[in-house]
Formats: structure tokens, C-alpha cells, sequence
């Protein structure tokens, strides 16, 4: 993939952990951008994924990217029997105590960090990782609702914006929202990266895209049974369809998820076309908005096209993770 033009190697927590893969990867490549996208949070100690972040970071060269996201409440009480409280607040202080750490490690600064949710305030020389030159790693937080979002404007590195969004979400839900939070954090667009944003469906000829369409309706329709994704349906009036998902899901109906997205709204979280035509279509969706897409599942894409998709331009301009926020 890094010989093919690709940017970055994104590594889910589905049915794998996600920092082993970057472990390995971190060993052959040498330019791709290595990241957890995402990486479940609140199962996880701040310390324990400090250390992760760290390691990985010095294995690739600075490389690697720390993408968190907090999950439902459902997986976390019921698939890791991890605690759940808030999350907005929870994660604030998750991020801020996990920078804390890094600073203690790289600058010498003492760790005091004590809030609501976490209390870190004991590092030896024993438990100090070797000295680095390198940038502290920079935390990207996966957002979909209001509160996440600015969250993630407020004290990360950026946001991961889900599949599940659409134009109309973004530009009155999520844009205000980071620019603001930018605002009050003292930062500047140009450090702070946004990815994702929608779903891209697209092959080499028509009935490759047909398949990848089919695809991306059910995951709609999957996503659209979750309460938590219900402000973007509620954003074109769709909150009805939202609930009657989740009844078919408590139902088992898993199967007929997709055939209740009709084809109009597939194309409000979905940008679909060939291989030949994708590029012009991604750049009207997300051009100027977010910095990053995925290709999708396991969609290999020519070479030519991922030159176009990398000529598209964002705000984003790198990251500046020794400045920690004022927030």
C-alpha cells in the first residue's frame, strides 16, 4: 500500500486489536502515516495507551498517529464490562491526562494530573521511557454527536468524523462546533486535522460499484439503528427511520436493515462512482472540509486516482503536538 501512493494505514478495533498491526507495520514501511482508527478508550488505562502511543511512535519515526473513541455504552458495559459514565467530560479528561503523561516523559514536567475521572501523579525514573527527539504523538478523537465534537476541537490533535454523516451535518453541526472549540483552545485549523465525513463507494467499473454501493446501504442502515448516530437522521428528518431500525436490530432483523434506506438517502452519507469519476465527486464532498478519506473496505485504488485524490487540499497543514491546548 505505501508503494501504491497511499498516505496512511488506518487499523480498526473490530475483531483485532488495533496497535499489534501498527507494531508490525511500523517495521516495514518507512512513509505511511500509521494510526488506530479507533482505538476504544475507556477500556484502557490513559498510562497503559501513553506507553502504546509511545513505543509507536519511536518504532516508526514519529509516524504514528493515537486515534480514541469511546464506543457506545452497550460495548463498553456489556462486550468489555469496562465502567461507563458521561463520555463528553470522561474523554476531556482522558486526553488531557494522557498529554500530561507524554509531557512528563519528554519535557521532565512534573505529573500532576488530578480531575474527576483520572488521577495521575506518580512517575519514577524506573517507569520513564529512554529520552526523544521526536513530536509527541498527536490525538485524533472519532465524534459524531455535538458534544464529542467539541471535545475533540477543544483538547485533540483532530477529529475523526464517522462514515455516517452527511454535507448538510457537517456544515451546520460539526464546522461550527470545531471552530469554536479551536477558538477557545488558542489553535489554529492548520494544525488540526479532520478526517472522514461520509462513505465512498466506488470500483473499477459499474457493477463493482453497484456491489460497493449495496455495501455502504446496509452499513446506513447498521449505523442508523444506534441512538448515538440519531442527530445526523434527525438533520433531514429521518429520525423516525432511525427508531424504527432499532427496533428491527432488537428484533434480529439485521438482514433487512438495507432495504429501508432508500436510494435518496444512501447519496446524502454516501459519494458513489468509478474508479474514473470518483475523484471529482470525492473533492465536491469533501474538499476543503476534511483532510483525510478512506478508501473504504478493502478497496484497492489505482495509482492515478490516488494522485488526484492526494492533489485535493484541506485546511490541515501538520500537526503541533508539543503545544499542549489552553483548554
Amino acid at each position: 500500500m505505501e508503494a501504491a501512493g497511499y498516505n496512511g494505514l488506518l487499523m480498526t478495533e473490530l475483531k483485532h486489536d488495533p496497535f499489534l498491526p501498527l507494531a508490525v507495520a511500523a517495521t516495514c514501511t518507512e512513509t505511511v502515516t500509521l494510526a488506530t482508527g479507533i482505538a476504544v478508550s475507556f477500556l484502557r488505562s490513559p498510562m497503559a495507551v501513553a506507553n502504546l502511543g509511545w513505543d509507536l511512535k519511536e518504532a516508526s519515526g514519529g509516524r504514528f498517529t493515537l486515534g480514541l473513541g469511546t464506543q457506545i455504552r452497550a460495548h463498553n458495559e456489556k462486550r468489555f464490562s469496562a465502567p461507563w459514565s458521561p463520555p463528553g467530560p470522561r474523554m476531556r479528561e482522558y486526553i488531557q491526562s494522557l498529554k500530561a503523561i507524554w509531557q512528563c516523559w519528554k519535557h521532565g514536567k512534573k505529573l500532576a494530573f488530578e480531575g474527576e475521572h483520572y488521577r495521575f501523579t506518580l512517575m519514577t525514573p524506573e517507569f520513564t521511557p529512554e529520552a526523544s527527539d521526536l513530536p509527541l504523538p498527536p490525538v485524533t478523537l472519532a465524534a459524531v454527536g455535538p458534544v464529542m465534537i467539541q471535545v475533540a476541537a477543544e483538547v485533540a490533535d483532530g477529529v475523526r468524523l464517522h462514515g455516517f454523516c452527511t454535507a448538510k451535518y457537517i456544515e451546520e453541526t460539526i464546522m461550527p462546533r470545531i471552530d469554536r472549540g479551536l477558538e477557545k483552545s488558542g489553535r489554529s485549523r492548520k494544525n488540526f486535522e479532520v478526517s472522514g465525513g461520509g462513505f465512498v463507494a466506488s470500483g473499477a467499473d459499474d457493477e463493482a460499484v453497484n456491489t460497493a454501493a449495496e455495501m455502504m446501504r446496509y452499513r446506513v442502515g447498521f449505523y442508523g439503528s444506534t441512538p448515538a448516530y440519531w442527530p445526523v437522521f434527525e438533520t433531514h428528518d429521518y429520525g423516525d427511520l432511525g427508531r424504527k431500525l432499532n427496533t428491527m436490530t432488537k428484533a434480529g432483523e439485521w438482514d433487512k436493515l438495507a432495504e429501508e434506506i432508500p436510494d435518496d438517502l444512501l447519496h446524502l452519507f454516501c459519494v458513489i462512482g468509478r474508479h474514473d469519476e470518483i475523484a471529482s465527486a470525492i473533492e465536491a464532498r469533501f474538499g476543503g472540509v476534511s483532510d483525510v478519506i478512506s478508501t473504504g473496505l478493502n478497496e484497492d485504488f489505482p495509482p492515478d486516482l490516488i494522485e488526484d485524490l492526494n492533489r485535493i487540499k484541506g485546511g490541515f497543514e501538520a500537526f503541533d503536538t508539543d503545544q499542549p491546548p489552553r483548554v
